[in-house]
């Protein structure tokens, strides 16, 4: 259906009334006076109007002091800025943006009181993020001067806006609304109508499926967290971030979600409705999935729930050498962690060759560190040192540790914990780092599974300061407390999990990887738009995209293909366009093509 053709302006809009002067309205009022537009802020609290102020006033200070603004231009943004509590002071407005709560009711009733206040060639622009565009556009007396315009928390610093788009929408409104966020140097995202938009759509499903994670005790909200920000290198864990945005709005945003999708992964965990209900809405009540030291304040305080520091107070065993099978990069980098940190390691291959290989690439790495002035000479070569290749695995026999590192096949890795049975002496602690096969089939490959466990390191190893610690139903207190506590020696930062498919990181990050792979292949939004969207929106250091073509479109499809047998959901079902790029060879970075074409080395 063609948008109707208006008379709405293309000229820089360049009075805007901002309605609802919450955090994100106040924020909004202040990118658009500080770039030079006349800003009415209009909300029905004179308290919240007068909060504005000072917020705007402490923010420009803080400028001011740090050279950002000089004292004039602050006095002009401030003139810019005035205060309502009355919506007829819309009137002179070429562009109304509302940031009301997230209810149809209150919405329509301020587009319904709008029509008979603006001008017919003013454009009205909605934030929200988790209503339809379209239901809010076709209740106004011009529809087609109606449109999304989301900002994200806190508006002043995100650069991300969404510019959405319903049927009925005038590309004149479009264009102007799309020119005034480039004007006020933010990155707009062309997307069309549909709940969450392209960065909540993805980010509250991510969201939401940590959340039913904690509510099932499967791992800590402390271990969640810290997983996703060292794993992932996400600015903040999914649970610190669901209490900011606030669990309540969260829950609504997943409703409208779940109402359009019926996909399970959008249905809110029961544990967002009982934290709503009761009160404990996050940050700004002062206690959601964590305490914090006042409502609005961003100090968590310990409670009841805050993990004791010193450890399980089981007593461990003794860890001094380390046995690690492979040869490959993941085997060569947790040999290097090893050895740094002071433990003899047998590094053993399935040919001496292939070990004299692997460490041939340690001795690379430690050379990059002591270029970049890392470490010395001396402590690399004392590094390397410690290091001993072996084409026999028979080299395990006096090994604390033996830990292997090889293909991700439960065949393969079954066949060599046979072996680690019959070569390794009694007490000897068994791991595997496998990322998605079930610990305890290794386990059970032995004659003592109660000495087996699962660590599974992050690529690079030497770089990554995460380490999944996987007990399963069958492994010793003292053999998780030893791996925690080494860990810790190591410099790694471990997080408890049970032993099933994903554990903590992949199995949050490779569903919604999915789904952004869902949205190209439904047309939603472009790749590039997509990456953009969650680098901008969701403080992501790679895109979905640039994330999948690096991991590898086959190794993504295969962690996928085990998420979906293990929890038997349809909505963790690998998306059809990533079967048929691994079908097709387009494996990402490694062949030159995956999503995206990359030039062959």
């Amino acid at each position: 259906m063609a948008a109707p053709q208006s008379d709405l302006p293309l000229s820089p809009l360049q009075t805007v009334a901002v309605v609802g002067l919450g955090t994100m309205g106040t924020g909004i009022a202040e990118v658009l006076a500080r770039a030079g537009r006349e800003v009415v802020g209009i909300d029905i609290s004179e308290a919240a109007a007068v909060q504005a102020v000072t917020a705007l006033e402490a923010s420009t200070a803080r400028a001011v002091r740090r050279e950002r603004l000089t004292e004039r231009e602050r006095e002009d943004v401030l003139a810019r800025f005035r205060t309502s509590t009355d919506l007829a002071a819309a009137a002179d407005a070429d562009l109304v943006i509302e940031v009301t709560p997230e209810s149809y009711d209150i919405k329509q009733q301020v587009f319904r009181a709008l029509d008979g206040i603006v001008r017919p060639d003013t454009v009205l622009a909605t934030g929200t993020n988790a209503l339809s565009v379209t239901r809010l556009a076709a209740d106004s007396a011009h529809p087609e001067r109606v449109l999304g315009l989301h900002f994200f928390n806190p508006a002043p610093a995100m650069k991300l806006v969404e510019v959405v788009s319903s049927v009925l929408t005038a590309p004149a409104a479009v264009g102007a609304v799309t020119n005034l966020a480039l004007d006020l140097g933010k990155e707009p995202v062309a997307v069309g109508d549909r709940p969450g938009f392209v960065a909540d759509g993805l980010l509250f499903g991510y969201l939401n499926q940590a959340a039913a994670m904690y509510e099932a005790k499967y791992a800590s909200r402390e271990d969640i967290d810290a997983a996703m920000r060292l794993g992932c290198g996400l600015p903040m864990g999914p649970l610190a971030l669901l209490d900011l945005i606030g669990v309540d709005t969260a829950r609504t945003v997943l409703e409208a979600m779940y109402a359009e999708s019926r996909d399970r992964l959008h249905a809110p965990a029961p544990i967002l409705k009982q934290l709503s209900e009761a009160g404990l809405t996050g940050r700004k009540s002062g206690r959601g999935f964590y305490s914090y030291e006042a409502p609005g304040s961003a100090s968590v305080v310990r409670d009841a729930l805050t993990p004791l520091s010193g450890g399980t107070g089981t007593p461990g065993r003794p860890v001094r050498s380390v046995g690690v099978a492979g040869s490959g990069t993941m085997a060569s980098g947790i040999a290097e962690v090893f050895a740094k940190a002071g433990h003899e390691v047998v590094l053993a291959a399935r040919s001496e060759e292939k070990a004299q290989a692997a460490k041939a690439r340690i001795g690379k790495s430690l050379a990059r560190s002591v270029d970049k002035g890392r470490m010395t000479a001396e402590a690399a070569a004392s590094t390397l040192d410690l290091i001993t290749p072996s084409g026999s695995y028979d080299s395990f026999a006096e090994v604390d540790l033996a830990l292997e590192a090889v293909a991700e096949d439960l065949e393969v890795k079954q066949q060599l914990f046979a072996v680690f049975d019959k070569v390794c002496k009694p007490g000897a602690i068994l791991a595997t780092t496998t990322s998605s096969l079930p610990v305890v089939a290794c386990a059970r490959a032995t004659s003592r599974p109660q000495d087996v466990i699962g660590m599974h390191f992050f690529n690079p190893a030497p770089a990554m300061k995460l380490v999944e610690v996987v007990r399963t139903v069958l492994t010793a207190d003292d053999v998780h407390a030893t791996v925690r506590d080494l860990c810790e020696k190591i410099r790694k930062h471990p997080v408890d999990c049970g032993d099933r498919a994903g554990f903590i990181v992949n199995a949050l990050l490779f569903p919604y990887l999915n789904n952004a792979v869902k949205m190209v292949q439904e047309h939603y939004a472009t790749l590039d738009d997509i990456d953009a969207a969650m680098k901008l929106g969701g403080g992501y250091p790679m895109g979905p995209f640039e994330l999948l073509d690096v991991v590898g479109l086959d190794v993504s499809l295969a962690i996928e293909k085990v998420l979906h047998r293990e929890f038997r959901d349809p909505g963790l079902a690998p998306a059809p366009l990533l079967e048929h790029l691994v079908a097709a060879g387009c494996l990402g970075r490694k062949t030159g093509r995956g999503f995206r074409e990359y030039a062959r080395r």
